[in-house]
């Protein structure tokens, strides 16, 4: 049972920061997160497909995994992104993340 602040409302916020900081513009347009939890943790696997306009967002896109992304009270464990496609003037991308509850 999770104790801390929601882990989906503080990733897309620290996504929405991180670039921010590398000059790019996203638009979170649809994100969801399934508990889990096995003996030792609690957690959730989250899915976000983002979007962005910015020449900057493939850059930002590939750096991603490797991103150091803290959210208070819980930890990254995985950052992938999965899935990719243009629309129109829009780059679409497909994250997901899988977090660990900090105890």
């Amino acid at each position: 049972m999770s104790r801390g602040p929601d882990a989906l409302a503080l990733l897309e916020r620290r996504l929405r920061n991180a670039a921010e900081a590398a000059g790019v513009a996203i638009d979170v347009r649809d994100s969801h997160a399934i508990p889990w939890a096995s003996a030792t943790f609690n957690g959730a696997r989250h899915r976000l497909t983002i979007a962005s306009e910015e020449a900057g967002f493939d850059a930002w896109l590939a750096g991603l995994p490797e991103a150091d992304l803290p959210l208070r009270g819980h930890l990254v464990a995985d950052l992938a992104v999965t899935g990719r496609e243009s629309l129109a003037d829009q780059q679409v991308a497909t994250i997901e993340v899988l977090t660990v509850e900090e105890r």
